[in-house]
């Protein structure tokens, strides 16, 4: 990087910064009122480059209330000193700052035709999501693009757990169990056979729509027939998801279907606790070096309301992380494991239905 010193924006360097946006942007200048306005609300982060008191750069983020997101407003580099790592700089620190704020991801929209910028934001490791048409005054298109700037932070609890894609739409469950299983024992490969089997012995037979799913007391019973301990924690007694089915005759089945869980738990002698799953007894599990799964309602995801399983693999201080097995077509790996989701958003998104079900299988090493 071109030796500089990035620092905070001060009102003194206005006129540094409006000769910044005369050189390096045609149209969509920020104006000095602009400007202004910046300097003085709280709800952003201005940070520009300096060297002997001369701007080379300067960035932009916005934090609006009300959302976990960060919005890269604007980013400008002097145009003489560019390809010298300034604007990735300002870029990074920017990230790290709207992280420690809080924020768990970075948006951005950049000219459709604006290459340069483009790779470099490709680099840094945003994914384009979106397209807005005439967004610029001279009626060019943007990309949208975004990047999670959150991970689990070094000294938290955090037991490393392998990523795991489920290959059927309705095997969340046993995958969730799959990656929690391989957490504590690392020598546990991850197959399709095994993803199979545990649905087979842990699904409900039917659920919302579709196959059944996995319900926790069978998850719970395949966990303890491989030799792990396991624990089930969930706050009603009644029969699990039944009122997402409409017919008589899949409601019947599905209570015989619990009834023979509770009773094979039972017998098995796996721990069953009647009481509510909160964000502390989470982070008290992890830091005992445990395994959790935790049933959420993908209403906060994508709008469906639909029971899914994932993954706690750390928390800390801000976040939970959860490990994702259903990724789209066009999600690696990256994109679904250690999935930062803050605090009071999680306490909001594990209760599903409106019976408001709480529920997490908990796994120590096999025994």
């Amino acid at each position: 990087m071109e030796n500089c010193t990035l620092r905070p924006a001060r009102e003194s360097d206005l006129p540094q910064l409006l000769t910044l946006e005369e050189t390096c942007f045609e149209t969509d200048r920020l104006s000095r009122r602009s400007f202004l306005h910046w300097f003085k609300t709280t709800r952003r982060l201005f940070v520009v480059a300096e060297r002997e008191s001369e701007l080379l750069g300067y960035g932009l983020v916005i934090l609006y209330n009300g959302t976990r997101l960060a919005r890269l407003y604007s980013i400008a580099v002097r145009t003489d000193i560019r390809r010298k790592g300034i604007g990735r700089a300002l870029l990074v620190h920017l990230e790290e700052l709207a992280a420690a704020k809080g924020r768990l991801a970075m948006r951005l929209e950049v000219n459709r035709i604006n290459h340069p910028a483009i790779a470099l934001y490709e680099s840094s490791g945003y994914r384009i999501f979106g397209l807005y048409h005439d967004y610029y005054e001279n009626h060019n298109d943007a990309l949208r693009m975004q990047k999670r700037i959150r991970f689990p932070a070094a000294g938290f609890a955090n037991t490393p757990v392998p990523w795991y894609r489920q290959t059927t739409q309705f095997t969340c469950g046993a995958a969730a169990m799959m990656m929690a299983m391989a957490g504590l024992d690392r020598t546990l490969k991850l197959t399709q056979d095994m993803e199979l089997d545990i649905w087979r012995g842990a699904t409900t037979i039917f659920m919302t729509s579709g196959h059944g799913g996995s319900h926790p007391l069978g998850l719970a019973l395949e966990a303890h027939r491989r030799g792990f301990h396991v624990e089930v924690f969930m706050n009603r007694r009644d029969v699990l998801f039944v009122e997402g089915v409409r017919t008589a005759h899949k409601k019947e089945i599905m209570a015989v279907v619990e009834d023979q869980f509770r009773r094979k738990a039972a017998d098995a002698g796996i721990p069953v606790h009647y009481e509510d799953v909160t964000v502390r007894l989470i982070e008290t599990w992890l830091k005992q070096g445990l395994a959790v799964l935790v049933l959420v309602s993908t209403y906060r995801m994508n709008g469906d309301k639909t029971p899914h399983w994932v993954t706690v693999t750390a928390i800390d201080d801000q976040c939970l992380y959860v490990h994702d097995s259903d990724a789209e077509d066009d999600q690696g790996e990256l994109d679904c494991r250690d999935i930062p989701i803050a605090r009071a958003d999680f306490a909001k998104m594990s209760v599903y239905g409106s019976r408001r079900l709480r529920v997490a299988v908990v796994l120590g090493n096999p025994s």
